[in-house]
Formats: C-alpha cells, sequence, structure tokens
C-alpha cells in the first residue's frame, strides 16, 4: 500500500482581530492510500478548495454557531471542496467519482462519507464551479432570495459584498425576476464588474460614501423591498432607514463583524416594527434538498450565457493561506477558489 506526502494547512492557534497568514502553518504529513480494513469512509482526492468568509468564525476560541464545530489549533483546516474519490467503503460512491461537500484543507483525505454533500454528475462546466455558483455558495443566493426573500417582479433589490460568491449570483438571479438591483463592493474595478459584467442596474463603492444613508436615498428614492444581507454593522444600520414596509432583511453573512472583539450595535432596529420589515437568518444546510430543483433552474442558464460567474483562482496549497487571509481585505474578486489538482 502506497504511503505518499500530504501537505496540509494547519491552524496555529485560535484567531483574534483580522486573521494573518502566520495563523496558519502549511505542514507536510504522511498519508496511506488505502482504506483501513472495514472502513465505510471516503478517501479522496482534492482537487478545488473554497475560501468562504464563515471559516473565519471557526478560527476563533468560542463556541462554535449551531451545526458548526469550530477549528482545533494543530489540525487542518475543514472546508467545503470538489475531490475525485480514490477509494470507497461506502456504497454511495466508487472509485474515480467525482463529489463535493467538506473535506480539510490538505491534499488527500479520508472522511465520513456524511461529509460527502453531492455527486458530481455534469462534468460539461468547470469542476471549480462546484465551489461556487454549484455549490454552497450558488444554493446560498438561490435558497436565501429565492425561498428566503420572496421576491416578485418589479421590486427595488439592495445586495451588499456584491461582487463575492453570493452576491454575484443574488444580483444576477434579482435581474432574471424583472427586479431593478444595486450593489455595494470596496473597489472602483468591482464596481465596474457589477455594472458592465453582471448586470446590477446601479453599484456603488461604500468605502467612498461618507453618508451611507444618503447614499441608499439617492440609489433607492423610493425605498428597498429586499435587502440581502452580507456585511453588518453600519450598512444594516443604514438599510434599516431605507426598507419600504414589508421589506425584506434576508441575513446570510456579517463579514464586517467577524474580526471583531466587539461587535458593532445596530441603532434602527425599530424601523422592523414601524415598516413591518420581516428580518431572517438562514442557513443554506436547511435548504440542500432543494439542490436538485436548484440545477434545474441554474444550468441552462449558465449554458445561455444569462447568468457568468467570476472566479479568483490561486494555484497550489500554499496560496490557501494568503487567500483566505485576502477574503478579509478586498483582495479578492468574485469566487476564491485554490487549485490543488486538475484531476
Amino acid at each position: 500500500m502506497a504511503e505518499v506526502k500530504n501537505k496540509q494547512v494547519v491552524l496555529k492557534d485560535y484567531v483574534t482581530g483580522f486573521p494573518k497568514e502566520s495563523d496558519m502553518d502549511l505542514v507536510e504529513g504522511t498519508i496511506t492510500l488505502k482504506l483501513p480494513e472495514g472502513s465505510n469512509d471516503v478517501l479522496l482526492k482534492n482537487l478545488y478548495l473554497s475560501c468562504d468568509p464563515y471559516m473565519r468564525i471557526l478560527m476563533s476560541k468560542m463556541e462554535g454557531p449551531e451545526g458548526f464545530r469550530t477549528y482545533s489549533p494543530g489540525s487542518p483546516l475543514t472546508g467545503y471542496g470538489v475531490a475525485k474519490v480514490l477509494e470507497s467503503g461506502h456504497p454511495d460512491y466508487k472509485k474515480g467519482d467525482l463529489v463535493w461537500g467538506f473535506t480539510r484543507w490538505e491534499e488527500y483525505s479520508l472522511v465520513p462519507a456524511s461529509l460527502i454533500l453531492f455527486k458530481i454528475e455534469l462534468t460539461d462546466v468547470p469542476l471549480s464551479y462546484y465551489t461556487g455558483i454549484l455549490g454552497m455558495p450558488g444554493m446560498t443566493a438561490y435558497a436565501g432570495f429565492f425561498e428566503v426573500g420572496l421576491p416578485k417582479k418589479g421590486e427595488k433589490v439592495f445586495v451588499s459584498a456584491a461582487s463575492g460568491a453570493v452576491g454575484q449570483l443574488v444580483g444576477q438571479f434579482a435581474k432574471l425576476t424583472g427586479c431593478y438591483v444595486v450593489g455595494s463592493a470596496g473597489s472602483k474595478d468591482k464596481v465596474d464588474l457589477l455594472k458592465n459584467k453582471l448586470g446590477f442596474d446601479d453599484a456603488f463603492n461604500y468605502k467612498e460614501e461618507p453618508d451611507l444613508n444618503a447614499a441608499l436615498k439617492r440609489y433607492f428614492p423610493e425605498g428597498i423591498d429586499i435587502y440581502f444581507e452580507n456585511v453588518g454593522g453600519k450598512t444594516l444600520d443604514a438599510v434599516l432607514l431605507n426598507m419600504r414596509v414589508h421589506g425584506r432583511i434576508i441575513v446570510c453573512g456579517m463579514v464586517s463583524q467577524y474580526n471583531l472583539d466587539q461587535p458593532e450595535g445596530v441603532t434602527n432596529l425599530a424601523n422592523l416594527i414601524f415598516r413591518r420589515i420581516r428580518m431572517q437568518g438562514f442557513n443554506v444546510a436547511d435548504y440542500y434538498q432543494l439542490y436538485p430543483k436548484f440545477l434545474e433552474y441554474v444550468i441552462p442558464k449558465i449554458k445561455e450565457g444569462k447568468i457568468v460567474y467570476v472566479e479568483d483562482i490561486v494555484e497550489g496549497l500554499e496560496k490557501a493561506p494568503p487567500a483566505l487571509v485576502g477574503l478579509f481585505r478586498g483582495r479578492n474578486v468574485g469566487k476564491q477558489v485554490i487549485v490543488l489538482a486538475h484531476e
């Protein structure tokens, strides 16, 4: 049985404040490419790893959010990924299958079959898409916008962190539904991307807006029907002043808060009462039963060019720590993906 080198990205210690590359170590272990006798696990060769903002929460010493386990110092990070099955002790998977789900930040992983979410049946699109538009971010955008937001044609939609893995899709889903959509992002290039490639009606750089309330009144003089919340903090506070009666706030993420010792307060919550606003958080894991329906919706639109997807791809596990850190510095444009192998 072959024993091979297995590079890993491990967490050195719990993180406070903004994550740094020095919070992680690239180490070289070994792994035997053979299932233990009688094992029901699956041996994977990892191909693509997904960099996602929620991973920062799991780097802290804290009680993990419900459904999440925080990382352990000295152990590899875990996250979503695309992998090839090398050997399987589980009847649902066989050698050569391509799968996506949870894996570790390493070249090879031995995982319980329960961590695999779906077998990849459609391979005439880039495999990296299963870390993004056809994976967790795509399902997050779809479930959040359609199942939680319940959009109607003609409604006014605002998306924060709009050029990210989820936001870019929410905006395009909104346009396909017949909504007016504006996005915020953190650079001129990202604003140009939203307006010129992703089809948003308008977009603005929040860093150049001294008064977010005034900016939102400029773009939404009649108010916002649906806000897809990715950032929290000051943006959420300003949005609450600009929601329409019976508006919906879909709470997907709060990336501006993840690195703060003390989260920012939100002062305008009384508007939930005055304007009968529904504000709801959600977890994509509650909606994976809709995955086949989601693929039926999104695959034809990808092939017809009605949806485009922007990826920010880096090659090699050694690039993983800077890629993850870069999420919180606004370095990535689109979905951040780490390529370990092209099969």
